[in-house]
């Protein structure tokens, strides 16, 4: 029995990669990428608001787990400003927790809109990216949630016994939170590093010549961004920073090792040193005689165009 196999056309994918997709269909591609991100978001979002209530306790462990913040009765007190402001809260959270349960969708539904568009190359690196963006990001999570248990050790240190310290709910979470979203965007710096070297913008070379540059901007953006004024959080930021980009230095330098990068014929000359010059020795012979060419002969003259027939106009 036969059985009439109907052949498939091509993909979606191959379609916005080869450009035969009209504008609609990509608008169209778009708005339905956008409703399954937002149905993704929107499921995580009941989620994260059932977990808001274990999050926020982690949230609150920092504080919770000082000799300074212990009570009588054991426990740490919060309080909440308004009526609605724990309420609020929560919502944010489970939004928060929404985002990161459900960034496996809507990433993906953003590399589809976004991957026909590049080359092959371009999306092997945008996938190794990708995946070195998320631990790098949890690691600076982990160590900003560290840091704010220094921190508040030390803040609390300079109050005194004699001054009795009732912390805002909302405030501190978004201390907390604010915390760890800078140290993980701030970890990220590796890769934007990297990024300079795979695309040959700078060289693993030139990388490890701006190593007191990038020390000192470590520092001075560590003091900047981390909120607390102890010195632990700063230099615990910095130091990991440093270390982060002598990795991702040594990581350029297998790179360029791998492409062959500094065997170029020019690659051992600085920027502003003057090239070698060859001078040839060897004299220069004269040429050949020109002969000198005969004149051009007068043109014949044009004879004058017949008459129009008046029988046609001008066009036939």
């Amino acid at each position: 029995m036969a059985f009439g196999l109907r052949k498939r056309g091509p993909s979606s994918f191959q379609r916005a990669a080869d450009g035969s997709m009209t504008l609609i269909e990509h608008v169209r591609e778009l708005r339905n990428r956008l409703f399954k991100a937002s149905l993704a978001i929107v499921v995580g979002f009941g989620f994260g608001i059932w977990l808001a209530g274990p999050v926020l306790n982690v949230l609150k462990r920092p504080y919770c787990d000082l000799p300074q913040a212990q009570t009588t009765n054991g426990a740490c007190d919060f309080v909440q400003l308004g009526p609605a402001d724990l309420f609020l809260l929560n919502l944010k959270i489970g939004l928060w927790v929404g985002l990161i349960l459900a960034a496996p969708v809507w990433l993906y539904q953003l590399w589809a809109f976004i991957a026909p568009g590049l080359h092959r190359h371009e999306r092997r690196y945008a996938y190794v990216f990708t995946g070195l963006a998320a631990p790098l990001f949890a690691a600076g999570a982990v160590l900003a949630y560290f840091v704010t248990a220094k921190g508040l050790e030390f803040l609390l240190d300079i109050s005194g016994s004699e001054i009795n310290t009732t912390l805002d709910i909302t405030r501190y979470v978004s201390f907390v939170t604010n915390l760890i979203l800078l140290f993980g965007v701030a970890f990220e710096f590796p890769l934007l590093v990297l990024m300079l070297n795979f695309v040959g913008i700078a060289s693993a070379r030139r990388l490890l010549g701006w190593w007191r540059v990038a020390v000192f901007v470590f520092f001075a953006f560590s003091a900047v961004v981390t909120p607390t004024p102890d010195p632990f959080g700063m230099t615990a930021l910095a130091i990991c920073l440093c270390a982060l980009y002598f990795a991702a230095v040594g990581v350029a330098f297998l790179n360029d090792k791998r492409r062959g990068r500094g065997k170029e014929v020019y690659a051992g000359l600085a920027d502003d040193e003057v090239s070698p010059l060859e001078f040839d020795r060897e004299p220069v012979e004269a040429g050949e005689r020109v002969d000198g060419t005969a004149p051009i002969t007068a043109p014949e003259p044009i004879a004058a165009p017949a008459p129009i027939d008046r029988r046609y106009d001008d066009m036939t």
